[in-house]
């Protein structure tokens, strides 16, 4: 069974100047935030895609992997409002999603999380763009609208499926430690 370890109340202190949250001794993994790229990263690396509606789950999930020398590319903005027109007109926006596409093509594992009470358009283009490179690891509510068609894509190919964030903790921990990703 895979160790989960439980979530401190805090994990990172973030360099204001780089945006990168650094690692402790307590805590080797480093969480990258937007626009941040770093030239290189070392060890593994995994990204959050997914939905953004209801609580903070991707600081759940990075401080539930925290205890693991790996490094977290969380697109999460606070920033974000509705001001920013989604459209490659708007330098914001265009920054954003050229970020996001980028690291999803350096990170080594692919987070995808669709939440029941969303329509999750993005995560869904961002489940499609990963699909075939094998390195995505989904969990979908089984109360999400468009759960048959995350359901489809992930059985034709062989993307691990589970239910709930519980087994999303699970899983990727897991998939870190086949890769050969351990606890210092």
């Amino acid at each position: 069974m895979p160790v989960i370890k439980p979530i401190p109340s805090t994990v990172h202190a973030r360099d204001e100047q780089s945006g990168i949250m650094a690692s402790t001794p307590s805590n080797p993994s480093k969480v990258i935030c937007p626009l941040e790229r770093p030239p290189a990263t070392p060890g593994k690396s995994v990204f959050f895609a997914g939905t953004t509606s209801k609580g903070d789950w991707r600081k759940d999930l990075a401080e539930s992997i925290s205890h693991l020398p790996v490094t977290v590319f969380n697109p999460f903005r606070p920033d974000w409002d509705s001001t920013w027109k989604e459209d490659v007109s708007d330098a914001r926006f265009k920054g954003q999603v050229e970020w996001e596409l980028e690291m999803q093509e350096r990170a080594d594992i692919i987070v995808v999380y669709f939440e029941s009470d969303t329509e999750a358009h993005i995560s869904l283009l961002e489940l499609g763009l990963c699909a075939r490179s094998g390195k995505a690891i989904v969990a979908c509510s089984e109360l999400y609208k468009k759960r048959g068609n995350v359901q489809a894509v992930c059985a034709r190919y062989g993307i691990p499926l589970v239910d709930n964030f519980e087994g999303l903790q699970e899983k990727l921990v897991s998939k870190l430690g086949e890769s050969g990703v351990e606890s210092p």
